[in-house]
């Protein structure tokens, strides 16, 4: 059966994506839950332990607070509060933290350090994993076990103002509440107003157990503009006014309340270097957590403050009420807030916790009493219940005491041993599902390396053998036994399997496709082996590979794709994958470099002058004569000049934003920039910028498009001015910023323009006229508007890199690709290692908290998720975007070339996106069960994921292209 290689590539590459959905279906971890689905009761609690004597009884201790008060303020960091800058930034705090009655503590936040898993985190004391930062965009109610629901059921009155993603997750469960969306990073001072100002009639009120107050100001600014900002100051002294206003209110109420109140100050992640969140750096995952309380001692200086889980606030919280714990929590209750409890209730709240964690472990681990913590736990247990019975036999010795607090330590002990056990379980994987989505994967991939030398070769077609695999006695026989696999796993599987719930039909389907890639697989790399070449004859395999050759630059393409692929199998070279490429690309301008010398010199003295310029530079566009000698002179050395140009380019947008882990947190060009008293250099440089994207666009652009973009770009410019980010001329100093909504929807107007022109040329050129140079002209149009498009959602300082990226496009297609006549295979390859390369220049890395969200909402005065995403996706991608879409320009405009190039392109670049992404399923399944994959491999392997279904879209295009012009001639 014979296929055009582009069909092929499609085909495969769809494929493939089906597998990688498979295999994230199966990577996504079930948290760690209960086996039991109802929630936790009163009733329920375990009776406290007694030795002998008279029964156990169900006594609950006294709750420790009345009322309570959560002040969370989104992307607090640590250093804010007890950092050095601390007493300028919040002197309030900062006193009661050092003299008031209080404890401190740097709370530890597990990745991913977002908002929505960070509120489950704090509410039910479990580990969300990274599937949560999915549905942090559109947030469902929270139907586990939570110290919300617990609190409603038990009668608390709750009142709450901030963040609306609570009332997503609790709905109908405060009795007063007003919410304000937490993804238009473009405000932080309406969102924080609309908070405050509920304040001074909330607190004079007494109708209310818990006030919750989600303050998002600061997490917005560090979005904008970082955590060094000269915003962030005045913001945590608005947030410490606040907090003062909080306790002077509590303070007033003290002498009537029966039993003391708490005043909770906490962040549910921090912020990285660059203001971001969502990985597992220090200043992402510590954050403050500072409890103030007339129940405890007040302290006589600033002690360091003790490190704990961010999840033991759940149990803290509940205990302090008199709640249940909730069942799915793996935190442990804050022994230093029961200090001034009797040792009684120290020991009862101690062990109504570990009873809790004791019942997690034993529904969550098979084994466990192989579990050191079980052990502990039942020691413990049955210590206390000697302890008490000596407690209520009147026994009053320093013996008893003594006993007490070596309970108490055994306690305290057992509880951190299941804790951890616990957060260790990040999840359960459904091995069967991965498995079968990496075979899947690879076999595919397979078929596809050894379909290479067919479909590169000229007739661009590759004869795979379907239908005698599918006749073939193997066929049968595997799918029998991978029938019978699969019934044996679903049989046997403790738990369920998404691939065992889908339907018989589904599933032969499944099994059958498999065996017929393995039988086709098979036969594939039987003619590549000597006995297949005399079984099929020299003759076909000689017309196959003919003309596969390598040439030293394949060799440099080939060896360094596939050893970027190796390079995945160490978490270090994932944190800091920009070192590789920024390597690989410097080598291919060394290795282009030579090519350009060995054309223009070496053959010049073979073959003469005058005849390697008719040889080497042929113009077809132009008549041989309009091209004077030195011009071609002229053009020889500009060819010569590209490559050392494209690398000092590279060298130069290397050094505007550092990225990966290692070096992030150091000083970069974009810092310098972005500085308020170098607002004038980056205001020159974003004009300078500008103009030279207009320059080097505008020439493939129509009149109107001209003007267009023209306009477009100078509404870009007033943008940036709108915003602060730069200024005009006769702005004073110090502008009041404002959204710039008006000026981004005057570029959206042109973009929308210059893509419905582009669009159209494209359609009549596909559909009336089947006429090359009207589509050539249509995605050139359309690649304008994307252009117009990323230079809106770039930041000020980001411009150069698109500068750069157009500059190299426009040399590297004029006097390298189309002078030294470099086929699609390795044009698209070199599109791919560059567009790779800009990914990183722009800053970004295999770290979630590198995404700049604030880009989503670029002329948006309220968060709308649709276009929010797509422009966070656009921007984030814009660099192995511009490059995709370049190459589809570039092949489709090369007239001399044949319609099979455009397959060729297809068919590599299916094959460079499909190795990372299996490579990636083979090392999360391999490497399952530890703790790194989760900050450095998921992040990345949600990438490469991703940029495969951009390069499943590219592929149909491809596809869609090469077969018009084919279709037309018939």
């Amino acid at each position: 059966m014979k296929v055009r290689s582009s069909v092929f590539a499609s085909f495969i590459l769809i494929c493939e994506v089906l597998g990688c959905a498979l295999f994230l279906r199966g990577f996504f971890p079930v948290p760690v839950k209960s086996s039991v689905s109802s929630k936790n009761k009163l009733s329920d609690l375990p009776l406290e332990p007694l030795t002998g004597g008279t029964p156990n009884s169900t006594r609950l201790p006294q709750p420790l607070f009345k009322r309570v008060v959560v002040m969370l303020v989104d992307a607090l960091r640590e250093d804010f509060v007890f950092g050095p800058g601390g007493r300028v930034n919040m002197p309030y705090t900062r006193n009661l933290v050092e003299r008031g009655s209080s404890h401190s503590f740097v709370a530890k936040a597990r990745p991913p350090t977002v908002t929505m898993p960070r509120i489950k985190a704090l509410t039910t004391g479990s580990i969300p994993g990274f599937i949560d930062v999915v549905m942090n965009l559109n947030s469902p109610a929270l139907v586990e076990d939570n110290l919300i629901w617990q609190a409603k059921a038990a009668g608390k009155k709750m009142v709450f103002y901030g963040d609306d993603t609570w009332l997503k997750l609790f709905p109908k469960h405060f009795m007063e509440h007003d919410g304000t969306t937490s993804f238009f990073v473009s405000d932080y001072t309406e969102v924080d107003n609309n908070v405050t100002r509920h304040l001074d009639s909330t607190l004079k009120r007494d109708d209310w157990d818990i006030l919750i107050l989600h303050y998002l100001g600061l997490d917005h600014i560090g979005h904008i503009s970082g955590p060094h900002s000269s915003l962030i100051q005045p913001k945590l002294l608005e947030m410490d006014d606040v907090f003062k206003k909080i306790h002077s209110s509590l303070i007033s109420k003290e002498a009537d309340e029966s039993l003391p109140y708490l005043l909770v100050l906490c962040g549910d992640h921090g912020m990285s270097e660059t203001g971001s969140h969502g990985g597992s750096s220090e200043q992402e995952v510590n954050t403050p957590l500072v409890l103030i309380s007339p129940a405890f001692k007040r302290k006589g200086g600033m002690e360091p403050p003790a490190v704990v889980e961010q999840v033991d606030l759940t149990p803290t919280l509940a205990l302090g009420l008199g709640l249940p714990i909730s069942q799915n929590s793996v935190g442990r209750v804050i022994a230093a807030v029961l200090e001034e409890s009797s040792l009684r209730d120290q020991l009862r709240f101690l062990h109504l916790n570990g009873h809790q964690l004791n019942c997690l472990l034993k529904d969550s681990t098979p084994d466990y009493r192989k579990e050191a913590g079980f052990e502990q736990f039942r020691v413990a247990e049955k210590a206390h219940g000697n302890w008490m019975k000596l407690y209520l036999e009147g026994n009053t010795s320093e013996t008893l005491s003594n006993m007490g607090k070596k309970v108490l330590k055994q306690y305290l002990e057992a509880l951190a041993a299941m804790s951890s056990a616990l957060s260790k379980q990040l999840g359960k994987y459904d091995m069967y599902s991965m498995i079968a989505g990496m075979v899947f994967m690879f076999q595919l991939l397979l078929v596809l390396v050894l379909a290479m030398p067919e479909a590169l070769s000229g007739e661009a077609v590759v004869d795979l053998p379907v239908l005698s695999s599918l006749l073939s006695l193997p066929f049968y026989l595997l799918c029998l036994l991978f029938s019978s696999v699969h019934v044996l796993v679903c049989t046997s599987a403790e738990s369920s399997c998404y691939f065992c719930s889908l339907s018989w039909a589904l599933v032969f389907a499944a099994v059958a496709f498999s065996a017929a890639m393995f039988c086709i697989l098979v036969a594939l790399a039987t003619r590549r082996l000597p006995l297949g070449q005399r079984v099929y004859g020299k003759s076909q395999l000689s017309s196959v590979g003919s003309d596969w050759s390598l040439s030293d630059l394949d060799v440099l393409l080939l060896a360094g794709t596939i050893g970027h692929t190796l390079s995945l199998a160490a978490s270090s070279f994932v944190e800091e994958e920009h070192q590789t490429w920024y390597f690989l690309l410097n080598t291919l301008c060394l290795a282009v470099f030579q090519d350009v010398c060995r054309k223009y010199f070496r053959e010049q003295r073979s073959h003469g002058d005058d005849d390697e310029d008719e040889h080497i530079l042929p113009s077809k566009d132009c008549h041989p004569s309009a091209h004077p000698k030195a011009e071609m002179y002229s053009e020889k050395w500009l060819a010569l000049a590209t490559p050392p140009f494209t690398l000092v380019c590279c060298r130069l947008l290397r050094s505007l934003n550092q990225t990966g882990v290692q070096w992030a947190h150091l000083p970069d060009m974009g810092h310098w920039l972005n500085s308020s008293e170098h607002r004038t250099v980056l205001s020159l440089l974003a004009v300078f910028c500008l103009v030279f994207i207009y320059v080097l666009v505008q020439r493939r652009c129509s009149c109107v498009s001209k003007v267009a973009l023209a306009l477009g770009l100078l509404g870009v410019y007033s943008y940036r001015a709108a915003v602060g980010n730069v200024s005009f001329p006769w702005q004073r100093a110090g502008p009041t910023m404002s959204k710039g909504t008006v000026e981004a929807r005057f570029v959206y107007v042109f973009v929308l323009g210059i893509l419905f022109s582009g669009t159209k040329d494209l359609l009549r050129s596909q559909i009336i006229s089947a006429d090359a140079k009207l589509r050539s002209k249509g995605l050139w149009e359309i690649y304008s508007g994307l252009v117009l498009l990323v230079s809106l959602l770039f930041r000020a300082h980001n411009l150069p890199v698109l500068c750069g990226c157009l500059l190299i496009q426009t040399l590297m297609a004029q006097f390298i690709w189309k002078k030294l006549h470099y086929d699609a295979a390795q044009t698209t390859i070199m599109h791919y290692w560059f567009g790779q390369a800009f990914f990183y220049f722009q800053g970004n890395s295999n770290n979630i908290a590198t995404v700049d969200i604030s880009v989503g909402f670029v002329g948006l005065e309220s968060y709308i998720e649709a276009p929010a995403i797509f422009l966070t996706a656009l921007s984030t991608y814009a660099g192995p975007l511009l490059w995709a879409c370049h190459l589809v320009c570039f092949l489709s405009s090369q007239r001399d070339r044949s319609p099979v190039a455009v397959g060729h392109g297809c068919y590599c670049l299916a094959l460079l996106r499909s190795v990372p992404a299996a490579a990636y399923i083979v090392l999360v399944t391999v490497l399952r069960y530890h703790l790194f994959i989760w900050s450095v491999f998921s992040p990345k392997l949600l990438y490469e994921c991703m940029h495969l279904l951009l390069t499943a879209a590219i592929c149909l295009i491809f596809n869609a292209m090469e077969q018009s012009p084919s279709s037309s001639k018939s």
